[in-house]
C-alpha cells in the first residue's frame, strides 16, 4: 500500500427504514482537517477524471451511488513507496472510504452510469491559486482498463 493511503472499510447501519454510513469522523485517525465537502457525478460509465496531486490537501473520496475505479500513484521522492501505484474499486453496494495524502496522484473512472463520489477535502479550494499539479489521464500507462479474470 502506498504509504499514507488508508483504504477503510465502512459499515452500512441497517434497519426497516434504510441505511446509514459513517463516512468521515473527526475522531478517526485518517482525517487530519476540514476544508470543504464536494459532490462529483459522472453521466457514464467509463467517464475518466484524473490525474493531478496536491501539496498541501488530503483527499477522501466516498462513492455513494454507483461504482468506480481509483487509481493513485505515490510521487513524493523521499516516500518508501515512490512510484507505486494502487488500483482501488469502491461501491455504493460495498461502502469504502478512500484517504489519499498530499504528494499522491489520483484520479478515478465512473464503471457504471450516474456514478456519484462525494469528496471531502482538509483545505478550501483556492480557485485563483489551486493546490494541484495536473497531468494527463495516461501518464502512467495502461491503467483504466478492467483486465479479464
Amino acid at each position: 500500500m502506498i504509504e499514507g493511503v488508508k483504504f477503510v472499510e465502512l459499515k452500512a447501519n441497517v434497519d426497516e427504514r434504510g441505511y446509514l454510513i459513517e463516512i468521515l469522523r473527526v475522531c478517526d485517525e485518517h482525517f487530519v482537517k476540514f476544508g470543504q465537502v464536494y459532490l462529483v457525478g459522472n453521466f457514464s460509465k467509463g467517464t475518466i477524471r484524473a490525474f493531478h496531486k496536491h501539496n498541501q490537501l488530503w483527499d477522501w473520496f466516498f462513492i455513494s451511488h454507483g461504482s468506480a475505479k481509483f487509481v493513485l500513484v505515490d510521487d513524493r521522492k523521499n516516500s518508501p513507496t515512490f512510484k507505486n501505484i494502487e488500483t482501488f474499486i469502491i461501491s455504493s453496494r460495498n461502502p469504502a472510504l478512500l484517504s489519499v495524502p498530499p504528494g499522491v496522484y489520483h484520479g478515478w473512472m465512473s464503471l457504471e452510469d450516474d456514478t456519484q463520489m462525494i469528496s471531502i477535502a482538509s483545505e478550501v479550494y483556492n480557485r485563483t491559486s489551486p493546490d494541484e499539479v495536473r497531468i494527463p489521464y495516461d501518464s502512467f500507462g495502461d491503467v483504466w482498463s478492467i483486465k479479464p479474470r
